[in-house]
């Protein structure tokens, strides 16, 4: 069952072993979590800076970069306290030690159970204190705090009013939202100052502003019911 905190928090995983990679994005996907891959350090460092991601699961050995090496980079380059779970074949205590060194939250030792892997992970974040602060959705990124939207890295220029509705859009993924309901979140105090229909107009606007980042159509009209955020 999705748990609805968990809802949009991105969790990238960098393994080059494809079985291991599925499995876990998977598990993850059940969980509620964003998934975004990386088979070697290269596409690690490309995706993590690109979007931003809440958690990190880093496989050591990786062609190319190793996991050591993003995670000191993620450290001391990015200077970022992204969760990292560190996956690994490597078991003795030195090895372990030395991940905890580099900056990891966690170390999983191969081969491991995906169950007891997403129960580090919940405990993670718990210790961590990280709810990650923004949304992630195929792609799409937004940051409540800073009333920000991004779209695989481009920030999108947009109103606030555009805004409160892509993130009611984001709170209900591939969820059917009538123009009544987007009301009801942008104007929490019950004092509605616009209609229907000029709900209609902000998304038009929206839609238009999301194309010139994208081909991606994230934004369904269902006639007669109102409106529903895919990505597709």
């Amino acid at each position: 069952m999705i748990q609805n905190n968990l809802i949009g928090k991105s969790v990238i995983v960098v393994e080059d072993d494809p079985k291991i990679r599925n499995l876990v994005k998977i598990y993850l996907k059940k969980e509620g979590y964003e998934v975004i891959e990386a088979v070697d350090g290269f596409e690690a460092k490309e995706k993590i800076e690109q979007l931003d991601p809440c958690v990190l699961l880093l496989d050591l050995m990786l062609p190319g970069i190793s996991g050591e090496e993003i995670c000191r980079w993620v450290r001391e380059d990015l200077k970022s306290m992204m969760p990292i779970i560190m996956l690994s074949a490597k078991v003795s205590e030195k090895n372990r030690i030395h991940g905890f060194r580099l900056g990891a939250d966690d170390y999983v030792v191969k081969p491991f159970s995906p169950a007891e892997l997403m129960v580090r992970l919940e405990a993670v974040l718990r210790r961590t204190a990280s709810r990650c602060g923004k949304l992630t959705f195929n792609g799409f990124t937004i940051k409540p705090a800073k009333g920000e939207a991004w779209i695989n890295g481009e920030q999108l220029d947009i109103t606030h009013f555009e805004f409160k509705i892509l993130h009611s859009f984001m709170q209900n993924p591939n969820q059917v939202l009538s123009r009544e309901r987007i009301l009801d979140y942008i104007y929490q105090n019950n004092e509605k100052a616009v209609s229907d229909r000029t709900i209609d107009v902000h998304i038009k606007n929206l839609r238009e502003k999301i194309k010139e980042k994208t081909p991606k159509e994230y934004i369904q009209t269902v006639r007669g019911m109102g409106y529903k955020f895919v990505g597709l």
